[in-house]
């Protein structure tokens, strides 16, 4: 094992034990209260969370996708609630400056959020565009040496908390479509940008969003991420391919914790006068979970490592988002069959998980969505 094997097993060591010691028994609080506790968030920038993928040079640990991916798989054996509170530092929204920002812009902005100071937010979904993201209305239109934004962005992650927000914008109203979006760094305090109520959701407590919206909010010209206009699609895209795989991670984290509880109820529940685990129909559904979560590893763990390898993963990195979800809904479901009655009262993780893994089948792309994606890069395969 070379050194920088080393340091991940590790990193991942230190990061599962907080997992283990400090965030899991706190579950049910975060669930009851409906937020993550200030002193878990403290811990959180202690150990270098908010900063994963933030490269060194600016305070963060610099892990590429691969490693990444296995940080992610520890972070999901809890409530995905915890990896929330940094989740948009360590992807959405921080990729898009870490990609394609210039020095200045990385400077400014990408330290503080390698710490946790800076709580960064991405805005793309809008409340008629969701799945059609080139068709967003967020317009920006130049004023002076700036831009006015205008328009609602919806179901935003962070943003309640957030000091700065990655803003998907028109800048050209002729220009149907992606070419006419440009990406804006903007600091959540700009005037003229207001935050809607946060919204009461089905699951994931403790993980918050709520709508954005811009009223005339004047921004600089230099706000423009990288400094080109109508480059901004290209940006959401290449943060949205790297975003994947991390939530792709995740849900394998989450299912192989659901599993672990499901094979210690099922040894423990008897039945007939013999533990559950004994029977054949039972083993089948602990059989399948586990040979599908084993299967969204792999395919992961191999997207993860062409990533890093420089290759052109949008296809891979759909197929991972489209399985995992897939997959830890299906791994879910069957645990609550497994727990029967009991896997519908919140006396057992499994009723909350179950809510919470159903939101990973939404953002960052639905599964409709990305099985669109996969038809269309195969299709361009076979031309």
């Amino acid at each position: 094992m070379g050194s920088e094997d080393a340091e991940l097993e590790q990193l991942i060591d230190t990061v599962d034990r907080f997992v283990e010691q400090k965030l899991k028994p706190r579950e049910e609080e975060v669930e009851r209260t409906d937020r993550v506790p200030d002193d878990v968030v403290a811990d959180m920038k202690a150990l270098g969370l908010f900063g994963l993928t933030i490269p060194p040079e600016y305070g963060g640990l610099g892990l590429g996708c691969y490693e990444e991916a296995r940080i992610g798989m520890v972070l999901g054996h809890t409530s995905p609630a915890f990896r929330s509170v940094f989740g948009t530092n360590v992807g959405i929204g921080a990729q898009g400056l870490v990609i394609d920002g210039t020095e200045e812009q990385k400077q400014k902005y990408l330290p503080g959020m390698a710490s946790g100071e800076i709580v960064g937010s991405f805005c793309l979904t809008e409340p008629e565009t969701g799945s059609d993201a080139g068709s967003l209305r967020t317009a920006a239109v130049r004023d002076g040496n700036g831009y006015r934004l205008n328009g609602t962005k919806r179901f935003i992650t962070n943003a309640p908390r957030a000091n700065v927000l990655t803003v998907m914008a028109r800048t050209d109203p002729n220009e149907p479509g992606a070419r006419g979006i440009s990406a804006f760094i903007v600091d959540a305090d700009t005037p003229g940008i207001r935050l809607g109520k946060p919204e009461k959701k089905m699951g994931q407590r403790g993980a918050h969003v709520c709508d954005v919206v811009f009223e005339d909010a004047f921004v600089p010209a230099d706000a423009i991420i990288g400094g080109v206009e109508g480059q901004g699609f290209k940006t959401a895209m290449k943060v949205l391919d790297r975003g994947r795989i991390h939530i792709s991670a995740v849900c394998i984290g989450v299912a192989e914790r659901i599993i672990a509880d499901a094979v210690g109820y099922a040894k423990e529940r008897r039945q007939f006068g013999k533990a559950i685990a004994e029977f054949q129909l039972i083993q089948a559904m602990l059989a399948d979970s586990d040979t599908e979560c084993a299967a969204a590893r792999a395919l992961v763990l191999d997207a993860a490592r062409r990533r890093d390898a420089g290759e052109r993963i949008t296809k891979l990195a759909a197929m991972c988002k489209y399985y995992a979800s897939e997959m830890v809904g299906r791994v879910a479901d069957r645990a609550v069959q497994i727990h029967g009655g009991s896997g519908y009262i919140a006396d057992y993780a499994i009723e909350r998980q179950y809510r919470d893994v159903r939101l990973f089948r939404l953002y960052e792309g639905t599964s409709q969505i990305q099985q669109l994606i996969i038809a269309r890069e195969l299709l361009k395969e076979h031309d």
